[in-house]
């Protein structure tokens, strides 16, 4: 069984309570593996158990504890993090002025007797009391989840596409236009130049670039398919695999050459749920005899069991056959209920609403009734929850050569569905969504689990294809009625006015999520290890910040994510991208005097800079959890200059969130919301030939545009190709003299 956590996050310290923005970047955003090593790390979940393998959680153990770094360095670091900032303010004597009002600032926080020294000191105390981890056992829930009051639809709840089955029809398209569904895992890179778009494509639009596409209008409804249920059987299946090898510890722990990973995280995937309270949110209590999930059905929602049940043993999952048999017995009673003019209650919507009002309205659905208290307790023990949509989103047109509109439509579809986000329970930890044409993917809740985890699991889900020969019949046999049942609802006009109501505000939600994939397939990271000969994250983190300048003319605090899985209990820290050596490279990329040798020298100082930033963090002396540590140690009227300068929270103000996954090959892409209105959330997957860039920001905003950053992007990874031929082609001609 899982080990035990003592984890909670009802520790909130209210006095220094941080803003979301401040200390945390958005949803996924903290999806990333441990780095640079991601080409040596070793994730086990799709190999075969052997009898004398360790144990999933043998090594919990061993793992050391997250430091709580040394003030001095975490100061250091931090400091120099505000000069790139600074610069864009200041210059000559007034830039030396700025920085030297900060170090004191530092100085006097570090000195003996010194404020930062108490703190530090409190830290420690925390990290003392702590079963396993002080960030994480008691602060990180809470300042960066369960307290943070807005909406999960967009703003928290990550999403990831699976890649199409052989046997998924092609979706539908809203034009004459051919419906194209790319290769996800391509063997060989594109020729330079052919996808086309970048600079020149942005201004042929003399400042005009495509709006919301309005998916109610152009989808055509259906009812649910045979072959929808069967892949959602089938998924429903391999997820129920996953989590009996889990109980009985047969997945191999992930590692690297470094050392074992921490698999806590594994634990949280299923059978729990996120539950609204008062000014900070909780789990429910995680259930491994649990033996169903949530299914729901055009927002019929049913409890299905997907395990046989067991008295002591860990439970075995069902025949892939015999879940199909149970899914069409309920979409059966869905049609049959649907047919006789009973309309399906669209509680699910509610979840996505802000956190209070769905605080208030569950509460008052409890009250109504003791049914629907059991209703809410059977979806938050379930495995997972499963959503079954009454149609495929089409492929509507374009003439933006770097816009994939397939994809984009399943972006669509895993990161929020339609129709004020109906059909969804934003609140599980896990939730997959399968269209009538077999198209699917999965959408988590983030408080739980960074997205790495349920990636993985995503990838050992899709190792295997349908297996057809797995389903012993095509005849739709009768299931027993013990074997699934209806989740009902008592509702009163209330809750029917705030249902309506909540899905006018969700739909402005999804209307304004300008969320979109870049596929870039002209190189990948074997190019850019063997010809650009760096580090693939620190040069795609280098070709996102010139990328954003292109883009707004300025350079921003710009987040990514560490893992510190290497730490017991271990979760994520921060990689301040926006560097000096970024800086610098950026400044001679847009510098027409700066010649192609230079500016190479430039991106391997940039590179090398960042992967400094990155084992820093990722070895847990990263300064920004630290700082944030620190800062809720302040007591009443306590205060001082380092946190109440105006750059402390300017240095946090992740306009530029990123975050990067795995080669995803079996995925057609991930994403994010935006962390600041004003901002771009992008996650990618560099695979050797083809990199998927998961960009959202706001329609709402005039300064950004999503098409527009593709295409810049398009044209910083271009012109950095460029440098790095040419560099190559000059160093070939000296060798040669």
């Amino acid at each position: 069984m899982y080990p035990t956590s003592t984890t909670s996050s009802s520790i909130v310290y209210n006095s220094t309570r941080l803003s979301r923005s401040r200390i945390f970047h958005s949803p996924i955003n903290s999806i990333a593996p441990t780095r640079p090593a991601r080409s040596q790390s070793r994730m086990f979940a799709l190999s075969a158990h052997r009898k004398e393998q360790p144990k999933t959680f043998s090594n919990q153990s061993k793992l050391p504890r997250l430091p709580v770094p040394d003030l001095e360095k975490s100061l250091e670091g931090y400091l120099k993090s505000l000069e790139p900032i600074l610069e864009q303010t200041y210059e000559g004597s007034a830039l030396a002025n700025e920085v030297e009002k900060r170090k004191l600032f530092a100085k006097d926080f570090v000195a003996p007797g010194g404020l930062g020294r108490v703190l530090q000191e409190r830290l420690k105390d925390l990290d003392h009391v702590s079963p396993n981890n002080w960030l994480n056992d008691t602060l990180w829930l809470g300042l960066a989840y369960h307290t943070w009051r807005a909406p999960l639809l967009v703003n928290s709840n990550w999403w990831l596409l699976f890649a199409p089955d052989s046997s998924d029809p092609s979706p539908p398209i809203s034009s004459s236009t051919p419906p194209v569904v790319p290769e996800p895992n391509p063997k060989q890179a594109a020729k330079s130049g052919s996808q086309g778009g970048g600079s020149d494509w942005i201004a042929s639009r003399d400042g005009k670039f495509d709006g919301p596409v309005k998916w109610e209008e152009v989808v055509k409804r259906e009812w649910i398919t045979d072959w929808q249920i069967r892949k959602a059987a089938w998924i429903a299946r391999r997820f129920a695999e996953f989590r009996t090898k889990l109980l009985r510890e047969e997945i191999l722990p992930d590692s690297s050459k470094a050392g074992p990973f921490d698999m806590h995280q594994y634990s949280r995937m299923f059978n729990l749920s996120r539950i609204p309270l008062p000014n900070s949110d909780a789990f429910s209590a995680v259930n491994n005899k649990a033996t169903h999930l949530t299914l729901l059905i055009d927002n019929y929602i049913y409890a299905i069991d997907v395990f046989s049940p067991s008295e002591h043993g860990v439970p075995e999952p069902l025949p892939a056959s015999a879940i199909e048999k149970r899914f069409q017995a309920a979409v059966a009673d869905a049609k049959s209920r649907k047919d006789r003019g009973e309309n399906a209650t669209q509680v699910g919507v509610l979840t996505a609403d802000e956190r209070d009002n769905w605080t208030k309205n569950r509460e008052h659905l409890v009250l109504l009734s003791p049914e629907n208290r059991s209703t809410l307790n059977s979806i938050s023990s379930s495995l997972i929850a499963l959503s079954l949509d009454p149609y495929t989103l089409p492929s509507t047109p374009s003439n933006d050569p770097l816009r994939l509109p397939s994809v984009d439509a399943q972006v669509r579809n895993t990161a929020s569905g339609i129709a004020g986000a109906q059909n969804r329970w934003f609140d599980k930890a896990v939730s997959i969504m399968v269209e009538t044409n077999g198209r699917a993917g999965i959408m988590g809740e983030h408080s739980p689990v960074d997205a790495l985890i349920p990636s993985i699991v995503g990838e050992y889900v899709l190792a295997e294809p349908v297996d057809q020969s797995q389903f012993t019949s095509t005849s739709k046999s009768d299931s027993n009625s013990e074997d699934w049942k209806g989740l009902n609802w008592v509702l009163d006009e209330q809750i029917q006015k705030e249902i309506e109501d909540c899905k006018g505000r969700n739909q402005k939600l999804i209307d304004d999520s300008d969320a979109s994939q870049l596929w870039w397939n002209e190189y990948g990271a074997e190019w850019i290890k063997a010809i650009a000969k760096q580090s693939p994250d620190a040069y795609i983190q280098q070709a996102l910040q010139l990328a954003w300048y292109k883009d707004q003319g300025y350079a921003t605090a710009t987040y990514e994510t560490a893992s510190t899985r290497m730490m017991l209990h271990g979760r994520t820290d921060v990689i301040r991208s926006l560097s000096n050596e970024s800086r610098s490279f950026v400044k001679s990329m847009l510098d027409d005097e700066s010649d192609e040798s230079k500016r190479y020298s430039l991106l391997t100082e940039a590179c090398k800079a960042h992967n400094h930033l990155t084992r820093r963090s990722s070895a847990g002396q990263g300064y920004d959890r630290h700082l944030m540590g620190l800062k809720v140690h302040l007591r009443a009227g306590e205060s001082h200059p380092l946190f109440d300068d105006e750059m402390y929270s300017k240095s946090q103000e992740w306009k530029l969130s990123t975050s990067g996954l795995s080669a995803g090959g079996k995925f057609m892409g991930t994403g994010f919301g935006a962390a600041w209105p004003d901002g771009y959330g992008i996650n990618y997957l560099a695979g050797p030939y083809l990199v998927k860039f998961g960009i959202e920001s706001k329609f709402s905003c005039e300064k950004t545009s999503t098409q527009r950053f593709k295409h810049n992007l398009a044209q910083a990874l271009r012109n950095m190709r460029r440098v790095c031929e040419s560099y190559n082609d000059s160093a070939q001609t000296r060798a040669k003299i």
